[in-house]
């Protein structure tokens, strides 16, 4: 799967698309950025609530290709300006954290939720 194909799932929401379409490797859900930095894995994508340029910066320094942020929490605009200079899809979604990263596993292993 690509980071692309985010855009093609129904419940998600592109709003920054400047990235490079990488292979989503696996994904990581998590608000404690530490954890983020210390576990997420390179070429994941991230489920949180932590909606703010932080969480970019973070991504960017563990290879973190996009970030859902879940609860439809606003994303401010320097967010999403820091993403496209680091190159970072962000998306945003309805759903929990719990239900966007089950969705996501399925997608991850072939087999679109419905």
């Amino acid at each position: 799967m690509k980071i692309s194909d985010l855009k093609l799932i129904e419940s998600l929401d592109c709003l920054q698309d400047e990235f490079e379409d990488a292979d989503i490797a696996a994904g990581y859900t998590s608000d404690l950025l530490s954890d983020v930095m210390a576990n997420a894995e390179e070429g994941a994508v991230l489920v949180t609530i932590q909606a703010h340029k932080n969480t970019v910066a973070v991504c960017s320094l563990a290879g973190v290709g996009a970030i859902v942020v879940c609860n439809r929490r606003p994303v401010p605009d320097d967010m999403l300006e820091a993403a496209a200079r680091e190159g970072i899809a962000v998306f945003t979604t309805a759903d929990n954290q719990f239900r966007t990263s089950a969705m996501l596993s399925q997608h991850l292993a072939g087999c679109p939720a419905r």
